[in-house]
Order: C-alpha cells, then structure tokens, then sequence
C-alpha cells in the first residue's frame, strides 16, 4: 500500500497494512534549526525533511479568505475591523477570487504526485469561529457574539460562500484525502463558547458547506486545540467526522473518545512532551495509544508541532518507534 491507500483505508475503518506514518503540522522553524545544528544537512529543505526522517508526506493546501494585500493586525491578537464599517473596507482584499486560483496552482503542482500515492493532500479551510477571531481580533472576537451578532452572520455567510465557491473549483481536478476546518474554539478546560453561541453562529453554516464538502468522498474533520471531548456531540450533529490534534496536556484521552464514540475519527494524541525524554518515555505513550491504532479510524501524530526541545537524536528514536508500532497496528 501507498501512503495515500493507508491513510484514506485507516479513516475508513477498512485494513491496512500498516498506518501511515505522519505529521500533520509537521515543524517549527526552531526545531529544523536546531537540528540543523546536530547533523540535519544544512540544504535539507521541507519536502526534504520528509525523506530524510523517512515518513509519509501530508501536504496542507488552502484558499485563504484573506489576500495577501489584506492589512494584517498590528500585533498578535489584534484585529483588523471593528464593526460593519470597517469589515465592508476590507472586502475588496477578501474572498478573492485569486485566492482560489492560487489555491488551484498549488493543486495542480502536486497533482501528479498525488495521484501516484506519494503524497496525502489536507485541505485548510478557516473555521467559523477561526476566520472572526482573525478579523476582529480575540478579545473583541468574544464580545462581538453579543455586540454584533449581525456582523457576525454576515461574516460566516460570505465565508461559506467563498468555501464553496473554493471546493468547486477544486473537487473536479483532485479529491483531496482529508479537510481540515481549523478553528481553535477549545481550551484545556473545554469549549470557549457555550452551545447556545456554537448552535446559533457556527452551526448554520457548518450544515450548509459540510454537505457540499461530503458529496467529494473526502472526510471532514476539525482542527481544535484543547479538550474538545465535550464538543463532540456538537460536531456530529454539524456533520464532521473527527477531530485533531486531541493534545494530552489538555487531558484529551482517545481510548475514553472511541469508548463514547466509536465511528468518531481522530488524528494526533501523541504527547510532544515525552518525546525530549527518552526511548522508555516514548515507547511508553505509543503502547498507550496502540489499542486505539489497532481500532481503525484513528492515525497517530505528535499532537502539535514537535518542539525546539526535541533533539535530533531523541526525534530519530521517535520515528523508529513510530515505524514499529504503526506496523503492530497493521490491521489485514
């Protein structure tokens, strides 16, 4: 099997011979450059890294709602508008149509690859609490719930229409292997919206763009951080088929996930912070998580980007552990 065949076979609960072994947000710039430092080749480039560690490439592509010309926020945090006013100023620099075509250009680079099974294609499609957040920022985000709850339907509406308009234009040239709808909407101590706010704003627009992304085939899945396991409810009745990066450190158990929802898909839920440990450490957070490997529907991944306290050497017993339990959970 290619990395393409195992991972569409583990997402469909259907055999495989072992699971792909992948990334899914791959580095900081911080960690390649520290192991640049320990023996990484200096020239080595991202598609490089790949191959050096010998793991299955997950290629993330999107059409961002934001041009590049776009005015970005003074600081991290800040916004960009502060009322309908301010959103219609900056409609000229949204939902552009050169947005998709660069989308499209991208696609068609990596085209032939995927087609040939080298590569699994995530599509990134900024979520209906993500994509607000940006525009007003996080604070003013919260309140614009209760300030401008107007605004905040106008923003998703035109967001939907843009996604679709997006999806469209790509599912007759490539069936991507998974999309990803980011959104950051929990925290270690769950959700930061009640359902009330979720059912009102978000949800609407989920059932209106989901089943346009299904008639594809691809699976629909939801990146959030924090302890999402409370929300899973919300995100079945949205139409969404499962959730990453399931961080441990938020108290994320997948074994308790697949008990309460067997058919849910999960990617990630390894804990990045064993992997600055040790082998005894490492092996010990993949036999945690071998039953659930074993199970289908779930594939393993550093449960965000690995860290600049990672070593080079400590990264490479980490692959091969990888390597080996994603054989044990080989599922003929």
């Amino acid at each position: 099997m290619n990395c393409r065949e195992r991972f569409n076979a583990a997402l469909d609960f259907r055999p495989f011979d072992r699971l792909p072994m992948v990334e899914w947000a791959a580095w900081w710039d911080l960690t390649i450059d520290r192991w640049k430092k320990e023996g990484m080749p200096q020239d080595t480039t991202w598609d490089g890294s790949h191959t050096y560690f010998g793991i299955d490439k997950m290629i993330c592509l999107g059409a961002g709602p934001r041009s590049g010309k776009c005015p970005n926020p003074a600081s991290h945090g800040a916004g960009i508008i502060e009322d309908e006013k301010t959103y219609e100023a900056i409609l000229p620099y949204l939902y552009t149509d050169e947005s998709i075509e660069g989308l499209m250009k991208d696609v068609m680079n990596r085209r032939e690859q995927h087609e040939r099974g080298e590569i699994i294609i995530r599509i990134w499609l900024d979520g209906f609490f993500w994509f607000p957040r940006t525009l007003f920022g996080i604070e003013k985000h919260l309140y614009a719930f209760y300030d401008y709850p107007e605004l905040m339907h106008r923003i998703n509406s035109d967001l939907t229409e843009f996604h679709i308009r997006a999806m469209k234009a790509l599912f007759p040239v490539l069936k991507p292997d998974m999309i990803g709808l980011a959104e950051d909407m929990s925290y270690n101590h769950g959700s930061m919206l009640s359902y009330e706010l979720f059912k009102e704003f978000l949800l609407p627009y989920y059932q209106k763009l989901i089943p346009v992304l299904k008639k594809s085939g691809t699976k629909v899945l939801i990146d959030s951080d924090g302890d999402i396991t409370e929300m899973i409810p919300w995100m079945e009745e949205a139409g969404i088929e499962g959730v990453y990066p399931l961080e441990r450190q938020a108290g994320v158990d997948v074994a308790k996930i697949r008990q309460r929802y067997p058919k849910f898909l999960m990617l990630g839920a390894y804990d990045k912070m064993v992997m600055s440990k040790g082998e005894k450490e490492m092996r010990a957070e993949f036999e945690r998580l071998l039953p659930v490997m074993k199970s289908g529907g779930f594939i393993p991944s550093v449960d965000h980007q690995t860290p600049p306290g990672v070593s080079l050497g400590n990264y490479k017993i980490y692959i091969k552990l990888f390597r080996e339990y994603t054989e044990k959970a080989g599922r003929k």
